[in-house]
């Protein structure tokens, strides 16, 4: 309960962001502008600031990358399994797909945060810095081959690579930045969190998956229950513990991305499917994530 409470607030701005979307009317093109100002800007800002400030233990960064691949293999695994049992069209199986790995950058950065402060900050940045290149890797391969030469350019500009990037070689260059420039960086990051998780909670959308509930279904148990299983299990075979045991876990349980909608609409792919799973994944993550927090840290 107490692991729960702690979450409460993260929960509360994405369901704040659903009824401000809903009652509002702010329109598609404000909520389009919001999420930009925290990708490109906001969220980049709370990266650097976070591992600037923090020490980094270097040697325990690839036990905690190998349990976050593959707590990302599993999921890919497992989704593709039922290809051997439905038969579902080729881009509709390929947009949904990605739900079964893929994961919300926002609600990771902001339950590290809540939960360790800085440092899981700082720990979840790097497992998101190195896994975005991949997932966008993989789905973008399963959507269409001709995709390939944009996403190349696509993980080139990202700004979550470049701003973990960035502040990791801040970090190991020793730069400490002074006072009115960590300030102005505090508050950017400050920023980040709120305005990252009202926009997740503006893209909440449960119309979709007629005649595919099955494979919805399991893709959310995939995705909220088996990943994060995984990473348990994978976290102690490399020996992981402690802070980057705790983080691994908790990025294997985050609900799906909303870039995955992006992509597939993009691509031609079933786009309502896809908001439609990452939606649950959403929902039900506001239940599956303070129980993984609450065993993690009991």
């Amino acid at each position: 309960m107490n692991t729960a409470l702690l979450l409460l607030p993260d929960f509360a701005l994405i369901l704040l962001g659903a009824a401000i979307r809903r009652w509002m009317h702010l329109g598609d093109h404000f909520w389009a502008g919001v999420e930009k100002l925290v990708y490109f800007i906001l969220f980049p800002a709370l990266l650097i600031n976070a591992i600037v400030r923090t020490r980094l233990d270097l040697a325990a960064a690839l036990p905690l990358l190998a349990t976050a691949f593959a707590a990302l293999a599993a999921g890919m695994a497992l989704g593709l399994l039922p290809k051997l049992f439905t038969k579902l069209p080729a881009l509709t199986y390929a947009s949904m797909f990605q739900c079964a790995y893929r994961f919300n950058s926002y609600i990771a950065l902001a339950v590290a945060g809540m939960l360790f402060g800085a440092p899981g900050i700082a720990t979840m940045g790097l497992i998101v810095g190195a896994a975005v290149p991949v997932v966008n890797l993989v789905s973008v391969w399963m959507l269409a081959r001709h995709g390939e030469s944009g996403l190349w350019r696509e993980v080139a500009r990202n700004p979550l690579i470049w701003g973990t990037a960035a502040g990791f070689v801040l970090n190991l260059a020793g730069f400490v930045p002074p006072a009115p420039l960590q300030a102005f960086l505090q508050r950017l990051a400050d920023a980040s969190i709120a305005l990252g998780l009202i926009t997740v909670g503006a893209a909440l959308r449960l119309d979709g998956t007629t005649g595919m509930r099955g494979f919805a279904g399991w893709l959310v148990g995939v995705k909220l229950l088996a990943v994060p299983a995984a990473a348990l299990a994978a976290g102690a075979l490399f020996g992981l513990s402690g802070l980057n045991y705790q983080v691994a876990v908790l990025f294997a349980a985050l609900p799906t991305a909303s870039s995955a909608y992006i992509l597939a609409m993009r691509m031609g792919g079933d786009g309502r499917s896809v908001a439609w799973l990452i939606s649950a994944t959403t929902l039900g993550s506001m239940l599956t994530l303070p129980l993984w927090a609450a065993w993690l840290l009991r």
